[in-house]
């Protein structure tokens, strides 16, 4: 609103009370909804901020570069040991000049024919896939306010914990048979209990109006 208009965004990290390699966790999905949000948003990583340890840097660095961010900023100093702050994550001109030849700067595109007729057949087939996907998760959420009138016919409470319990434990052990990240698949059937919790007390709390 004040007409300025050259902004760049930093990606520093987010500070956590949880035990990690990381001085601040990097938590990439909020960078990159902020990128979705604004497109044409420039985004910097502060591979040195969120790692804390400057041996941590070149992985972090990388990864910002595969999610095609606009640049890094890391910090060096000729004797980072004798810095007065932040002295574990900072590089020598050397080890940053090591940091930065490693590093494998990928296109966002590509002219070869062969390559983006098979991305789009693969994307083709994501589409598909996603449809199926919100489709049940459809069918699954028409279950849940059945399973709620039924609650609400027979006076039980919404939450199961027990329930709960075994859905938590049974679809990570399937993850795992499958191959599949556990604590993802957790965070997942965490977004889907929490709905199916707002279904079932919307159903719980509608009037019945008896004519």
């Amino acid at each position: 609103n004040s007409g300025v208009k050259k902004i760049i965004a930093i990606h520093r990290g987010f500070s956590s009370f949880d035990k990690s390699k990381y001085r601040n966790e990097p938590m990439w999905e909020i960078p990159i909804e902020l990128k979705r949000i604004f497109p044409d948003l420039f985004i910097i990583c502060d591979p040195s901020h969120i790692t804390g340890k400057r041996e941590n840097i070149p992985a972090v660095a990388q990864k910002a570069m595969d999610l095609n961010f606009d640049g890094l900023m890391v910090e060096t100093h000729f004797d980072p040991d004798n810095a007065w702050s932040d002295q574990a994550q900072q590089a020598t001109p050397v080890q940053l000049g090591e940091i930065l030849a490693q590093l494998i700067i990928r296109n966002i595109s590509s002219d070869d024919a062969i390559f983006n007729n098979s991305l789009e057949e693969l994307r083709g087939i994501i589409d598909r896939v996603d449809r199926d996907l919100v489709n049940i998760l459809r069918e699954r959420m028409n279950i849940s306010e059945q399973i709620g009138l039924l609650k609400k016919e027979n006076n039980i409470t919404i939450l199961q914990p027990e329930r709960w319990a075994e859905i938590f434990n049974s679809r990570q052990e399937l993850a795992q048979q499958l191959q599949l990240n556990p604590e993802i698949i957790y965070q997942i059937f965490q977004l889907i209990h929490a709905e199916s919790i707002r279904r079932q007390t919307e159903v719980m709390n509608k009037a019945i109006i008896k004519v």
